[in-house]
């Protein structure tokens, strides 16, 4: 910036020109992108003017600024705005070199600085046709340095966190003796940096899906979190055990206690059923024809090797072998077409067995009906010859079954009223549990949702405190600690004095409060006495009733005086309280604002009197 003219000796001084100056310039030592599209120099017109605060207004809140700030800040400003301004832009300009190089720098700093100085050392380098770059730039700018992102798996050290358990020591040992490390179990070392982050991505994944499963579905079913991943691989296991069996019928019927058989063994079992179908599996259609050309082609080769050479030319054995080739070709075609046909052919076959077997399930289903009705009709006609007989026994079982139920019914009735209580009282029981679960499942999920909003907290704790801990390292090295605690405690010391000075005024005002009211007391007191006194001689003496008169008039001058007083005192106070009201506005400059506003408003008025002038004539 400029040199400030002589005459100017404070902030309250400084013009409007000066301000735009000074922050404009700030702003470009600052952050040169956002300054260098901004003017120092003040336009005349009010509108440009206008524009020019705005900006200003908007790159100082871009930079961090939190007190109010508009155009009225430039234009119309006052001295403790634009100090404060002031003072925030200077915190902000950078240090100088000398003063970065008199610090002493840790190895964090080192690093960033040489990490920027390569940046820009990059960024300052044209950008350059391949075609005209030298070995340096193809080097900075081509694609040489650029290495494909392909991942490869990864063998780490698992199973020792809280959630898998113990770790065995047969794994132990495998993991200290054997497992080779990161770096040796990747063909090339461009894929080390690739392969770390997808395996910390896979874990991550993992981890929130465990944990979003584990708050959806494994907090309701009311099992530890090992009960529940165990739960877990049982079903797995019983569904995969499933589809193995619908997919390998021909392996047979599953013995008593084969569900908790090893996968493997149902692996092996599979596949021996395979090798047992032999030429009954079903292969794909590439497999027969590949099987097919390479049976037809096998024998052709063999007469053809075994023919004489001697007696036909090479044409005609090339001619030949076209012919075979071209025969075997139809003849494969042929193959293909009927094993399509077959293949169709079983397709119709299967649906129609499977109709055929459902129609027999139902006729089966029917012909166990009639026998059943069968018997019943048969028993019927067996007893036809002696029906009489046959009918009183009948009624006497009847009327015994009845008798058996009504005893039954009497029994049961016993058994059935404590049973029916205990059953009120066990589901009672159990309404309270179910309560009581549904309430600590509510409180278990606020508690998880306290833990995560207190690892939020933790963790924008932690990004703070690597904040400050930055901003510690990036302030002077070179202020000695003592001074600072000097002045800390000199102005402690300072405000002790003050506040002492402070309480001993306001004790001799509270003494003084109380001699004026022990005076006001006494004296009226006396007066009343006096009164009194003189008010009984009064009436006998002539003179004593002037002075009783004198007396009267002397005391209400006394309380005009003392009146006066205490209002002179009240005025003085509202006139101190006047005085640093108008310095404050003088400060402010409302009046040299106000009529600079005004003296603004016309010069606007009158640019939009032109304006419209020239619109009119255009």
């Amino acid at each position: 910036m400029r040199d400030i003219p002589d005459e100017v000796q404070s902030i309250r001084e400084f013009t409007t020109e000066l301000i735009v100056e000074a922050v404009v310039r700030c702003l470009r030592v600052i952050n040169p992108s956002a300054g260098t599209g901004l003017s120092h120099i003040l336009p005349p017109g009010m509108s440009a003017r206008f524009r020019i605060g705005m900006s200003l207004a908007q790159a100082c809140q871009d930079l961090g600024y939190q007190g109010e700030v508009g155009y009225q800040t430039f234009l119309y400003s006052s001295e403790p705005e634009i100090r404060r301004l002031l003072l925030f832009l200077v915190e902000k300009l950078p240090r100088d070199a000398s003063e970065d190089a008199s610090q002493p720098v840790g190895k964090s700093t080192t690093l960033h600085r040489a990490i920027a100085a390569t940046v820009k050392e990059q960024l300052a380098v044209p950008w350059v046709p391949p075609n005209c770059r030298t070995p340096r730039l193809q080097l900075l700018q081509g694609s040489c340095l650029l290495k494909q992102f392909q991942a490869r798996p990864l063998v780490l050290p698992r199973g020792s966190g809280p959630s898998s358990g113990k770790l065995p020591q047969e794994r132990k040992d495998y993991f200290v003796q054997f497992l080779p490390p990161v770096s040796a179990q990747l063909p090339r070392p461009a894929s080390f940096a690739p392969s770390l982050l997808e395996h910390n991505a896979a874990d991550l994944s993992a981890a929130q899906e465990w944990e979003n499963e584990w708050k959806s579905q494994g907090l309701g079913s009311r099992m530890s979190p090992e009960e529940y991943r165990q739960w877990k691989n049982q079903r797995l296991q019983r569904r995969l055990l499933d589809q193995l069996r619908q997919a390998c019928p021909q392996a047979g019927p599953a013995p008593q206690g084969a569900t908790a058989r090893d996968l493997t063994q149902l692996l092996g079992t599979f596949s021996a059923g395979q090798d047992r179908a032999g030429a009954l599996a079903k292969g794909s259609r590439f497999t027969h024809t590949q099987h097919l050309a390479y049976k037809q082609e096998a024998e052709p080769v063999t007469q053809i090797q075994t023919l004489p050479i001697s007696r036909t030319s090479e044409q005609e054995l090339q001619e030949r072998q076209a012919a075979e080739v071209a025969a075997l070709e139809s003849e494969l075609g042929r193959l293909v077409r009927e094993i399509e046909e077959l293949e169709g052919q079983m397709a119709t076959l299967g649906l129609t067995l499977i109709q055929v077997e459902g129609e027999v399930r139902q006729r089966q289903l029917g012909v166990t009906e009639l026998e059943q009705t069968l018997r019943v009709k048969g028993r019927t006609v067996e007893l036809l010859p002696d029906a009489e007989n046959n009918m009183a026994k009948l009624q006497v079982v009847v009327e015994s079954s009845a008798q058996r139920i009504i005893q039954l019914a009497a029994q049961w009735e016993k058994h059935r009223v404590p049973l029916i209580q205990e059953f009120r009282e066990l589901k009672a029981l159990h309404d309270s549990k179910e309560l009581e679960s549904s309430r600590r499942l509510s409180e278990i999920r606020e508690l998880h949702e306290r833990i995560r909003t207190a690892a939020d907290e933790a963790k924008r704790k932690d990004d703070l405190y690597k904040q400050l801990l930055l901003e510690l390292e990036s302030l002077p090295k070179d202020v000695s600690r003592s001074a600072y605690t000097q002045r800390i405690l000199e102005i402690v010391s300072n405000i002790r004095k003050q506040k002492e000075e402070i309480t001993k005024i306001l004790s001799d005002t509270k003494e003084l409060q109380k001699e004026i009211n022990s005076l006001t007391g006494k004296l009226d007191r006396t007066f009343a006495v006096t009164d009194e006194l003189v008010f009984k001689d009064a009436k006998r003496d002539e003179a004593v009733r002037k002075a009783y008169k004198y007396l009267a008039a002397l005391h209400e001058s006394c309380s005009q005086l003392i009146q006066t007083i205490e209002d002179t005192g009240t005025i003085l106070r509202e006139i101190r309280d006047l005085e640093e009201q108008i310095e404050s506005e003088t400060s402010k400059k409302t009046l040299s604002n106000l009529e600079r506003i005004l003296g603004d408003f016309r010069a606007l008025k009158q640019e939009n009197a032109a304006l419209l002038s020239r619109t009119r004539e255009t």
